[in-house]
């Protein structure tokens, strides 16, 4: 039986979509959690591990209550201490958003009773919700592999609440604990300094002219695979073969209309996480994290995403090489 743990917030979010329309409901974490609850269905058991504010716990609780190979042990509410955010859309994919309260950062100690995953998914939406140390103490006590999402590192709060992008300069201290590096390609500009461009303060989806150098550095820093995500397009895998760099691209899972794109890199993330605990083949992982994130862009609620069977079926009729 596969275990796969997500670790990271789950925030009471507002969000307004680019069509005005107006979704309130818990995200990050419980995008992975429930996409891989129904993947993992006869499978393997998903484990989320959150700090929680005390009024939201039984809420959560019955958000994940349907699902019966959710472990909700790693809900930790005795602090008191959660995450509430406002994101409002100005289109697709760019957003404004403010973050009015923050999560107790996850420590080793909350991550201790689960170091016998198969797997560790860190979706970090804020620099400080994931302690180094706790990166440390998985690869000292356990066998677990690390999938970690860049967003955390790149992204700060402001004294006003407002959530901006930041260079990752503590990036090197971490990447020898990751084992899976996942980021789309703004925050991989917020990770790469050896270039003549300001990352936060301006964004060109064109410009990808960084990744070789990028990926070559962060391989070599001991991460074993590297994921940007090129919006629509899809994804960018980078990884070492005969001691050299390889560099491999594989296409976006098609969708005709966007409703909302919120959680679309933490389904990305476990879906990732699924395609290694399955089949231990990054192209397959990548596929099933691109139908992961195809899937939350086609609506509002939990109910986009769908059993093994029915995702499989979507991936064979998107990938020649799926079979």
């Amino acid at each position: 039986m596969k275990r796969i743990a997500v670790v990271g917030p789950i925030p009471r979010d507002t969000i307004t979509t680019y069509r005005g329309e107006v979704i309130e409901k818990y995200g990050c974490v419980t995008h992975p959690t429930i996409a891989l609850a129904l993947l993992l269905e006869g499978l393997g058991e998903v484990i989320p591990i959150a700090h929680v504010h005390g009024v939201d716990r039984e809420p959560i609780h019955s958000l994940f209550q349907n699902y019966s190979n959710i472990n909700l042990e790693g809900i930790y509410s005795d602090k008191n201490q959660g995450t509430i955010i406002d994101l409002r859309f100005i289109d697709q994919n760019n957003r404004i958003e403010k973050q009015m309260e923050n999560m107790h950062p996850i420590t080793a100690e909350d991550v201790a009773p689960f170091h016998n995953v198969d797997w560790f998914v860190f979706v970090p939406i804020t620099d400080f919700e994931i302690e180094l140390d706790t990166l440390r103490s998985i690869k000292e006590n356990s066998e677990a592999k690390i999938i970690f999402d860049a967003h955390g590192p790149t992204t700060y709060v402001d004294l006003q609440g407002n959530r901006l992008r930041r260079y990752w300069k503590e990036r090197d201290a971490w990447l020898p604990y990751i084992d899976v590096l996942k980021m789309n390609l703004e925050e991989s500009l917020c990770c790469w300094f050896d270039m003549d461009h300001n990352a936060t303060e301006g964004y060109d989806e064109n410009r990808t002219d960084h990744l070789d150098a990028f990926a070559a550095h962060v391989l070599g820093q001991g991460v074993k695979m590297l994921y940007v995500t090129l919006d629509s397009r899809g994804c960018a895998l980078y990884h070492t073969e005969d001691g050299n760099v390889k560099k491999e691209f594989i296409a976006s899972v098609p969708v005709t209309h966007v409703v909302d794109t919120t959680g679309c890199g933490d389904s990305f993330a476990g879906g990732l996480a699924f395609g290694f605990a399955h089949h231990n083949d990054p192209i397959r992982a990548a596929q099933y994290a691109n139908a992961l994130g195809a899937m939350r862009t086609q609506g509002k609620d939990f109910s986009v995403f769908k059993s093994l069977e029915a995702t499989q079926e979507i991936l064979a009729n998107t990938y020649s090489t799926f079979l």
